[in-house]
């Protein structure tokens, strides 16, 4: 019986590569009347002062496919497109945050990379948080999308923004060739990759990065689990702290933000909303670009590692750190407190 169920335990693990579950706090609302909603916002956003409640209330709690449906309703009802609507009626974080709702998953990420590498200067932090923290499936829907909204390839942006082995590593990650995760687990591989990374680091002067890339580009999730937890074995610094002590600027953060994901997603996130929401001058873009971009995906698994790791839960944090209208729409985001 136990080979069966460990077997049966492999099976799951080959199969979660396709999709990973989702673990949303906005889900479809149920009685969903897509014309009501726009007569409701319309009525709202000509309301004298704008009635800011109700388009918080309306956009935060439906799908993106529901919002799609609403802004198609409100075009036909007001005559005008609801993000135009919706910029000229809100100002500030409430309004970036519920512009964002207005896109998909992907686009909205698509956006952020954007926008992150417009104009002068690129803002690393977000490249960063954008390109290291999302899976291959993820990766590969925003490509898709980013080409779409921008008639841009991805990979050309980035590495026409970026520079040396930084550039090297992004690059190395848009390019999508990680292994999907296999219901064999193979030890030989797991060992090789484990004295390599320490071969090319910790062991020898100097870092060949080019390995270290490689190898936390291609290899599957749960493969670079095995290897983490072996690299032990070999160094006498865990991965983290050998990233640490090797490489510096950009592409430690880098590296070390694709471990922290490796290792447990959610609890990255929720640490950066923690670091975001407790910095001096509360960095509202990271604050609103995780709730937005999680909320139909793993926010309610965030939430669960937020409490955990921190102590008290997303919803008093968000409740204790932010205010106005953007902490409304930030808490209903957030879907409830645990």
């Amino acid at each position: 019986m136990a080979l069966v169920s460990e077997f049966l335990g492999q099976l799951t693990l080959s199969y979660g590569g396709e999709e990973e579950p989702k673990f949303p706090t906005v889900v479809p609302a149920r009685d969903f009347d897509p014309e009501r909603d726009a007569t409701r916002i319309d009525t709202a956003i000509k309301t004298k002062g704008v009635d800011e409640q109700t388009v918080i209330d309306i956009l935060t709690r439906r799908s993106t496919e529901q919002r799609r449906e609403i802004a198609f309703e409100y075009e036909r009802i007001a005559k005008k497109d609801l993000s135009v609507a919706l910029k000229g009626a809100l100002s500030g974080s409430v309004e970036a945050l519920l512009l964002g709702l207005m896109k998909s998953t992907a686009q909205y990420d698509a956006s952020e990379l954007k926008a992150s590498m417009k104009g002068l200067g690129t803002d690393e932090e977000t490249l960063i948080e954008m390109v290291c923290s999302r899976n291959n499936e993820e990766l590969l829907e925003i490509k898709r999308v980013y080409k779409e909204m921008f008639k841009k390839e991805l990979d050309k942006e980035v590495a026409g923004d970026t520079s040396g082995d930084f550039a090297k590593l992004l690059l190395a990650l848009v390019q999508t060739k990680r292994d999907e995760p296999s219901n064999v687990v193979d030890y030989e591989k797991i060992d090789e990759d484990a004295r390599c990374l320490y071969e090319a680091g910790v062991q020898r002067k100097g870092t060949d990065v080019a390995v270290w890339i490689s190898i936390m580009s291609q290899r599957s999730v749960p493969h670079l689990q095995k290897v983490f937890e072996r690299y032990k074995s070999y160094s006498p610094y865990d991965m983290k702290e050998s990233i640490r002590k090797e490489v510096k600027g950009d592409l430690e953060k880098s590296f070390l933000t694709l471990v922290e994901c490796f290792e447990n997603r959610q609890l990255y996130f929720a640490n950066r909303l923690n670091e975001a929401m407790k910095s001096k001058g509360a960095k509202e873009k990271v604050v609103t670009r995780i709730m937005v971009s999680r909320c139909e995906v793993d926010l309610m698994k965030i939430r669960s590692e937020f409490k955990k790791t921190h102590k008290r839960t997303l919803y008093q944090t968000i409740a204790e750190h932010t205010k106005g209208d953007y902490q409304k729409a930030l808490l209903s985001l957030c879907g409830g407190d645990d």
